[in-house]
């Protein structure tokens, strides 16, 4: 489930964002910490189990008039290989109806990824459907 952020949040998403590689240092992560909340279209979402109700990831976006930039996304690496990172995008895109997730050069190569197997979900659909002949 995604979830807002607020700053009872905070230490529980820096840790996520520090599993980010050029988010180690502190300092760095500070100024990170600082950037999402210094304008209304920056924007930290964290996502909560739904199996062990825990806060498991964290996922920073920047809002723009048609789109979302997907700047970092983090999981906890126990948590990491479930599809998590492709249920965060799904519950990002059902948040924001109207606008395209786009990634950055970071992230980007995920965002491909995601969008690849929901086509091919979106066709093994349309192929049950045209079998039972509701097409």
């Amino acid at each position: 489930m995604l979830l807002d952020y607020k700053n009872d949040y905070e230490k529980i998403s820096m840790g996520l964002l520090s599993f980010v590689p050029d988010l180690k240092d502190v300092s760095r992560l500070q100024d990170e910490m600082d950037w999402y909340q210094s304008k209304e279209d920056r924007k930290l979402y964290l996502w909560k189990s739904e199996d062990t109700q825990d806060i498991i990831g964290v996922i920073g976006v920047e809002i723009g008039n048609d789109m979302i930039l997907l700047r970092h996304i983090s999981i906890n690496p126990s948590f990491r290989n479930e599809g998590v990172s492709y249920k965060m995008l799904e519950a990002l895109e059902h948040r924001f109806l109207q606008k395209k997730i786009m990634g950055t050069l970071e992230t980007s190569a995920l965002v491909a990824k995601w969008e690849q197997e929901k086509g091919k979900q979106n066709q093994q659909q349309s192929l049950v459907t045209d079998e039972k002949g509701e097409g």
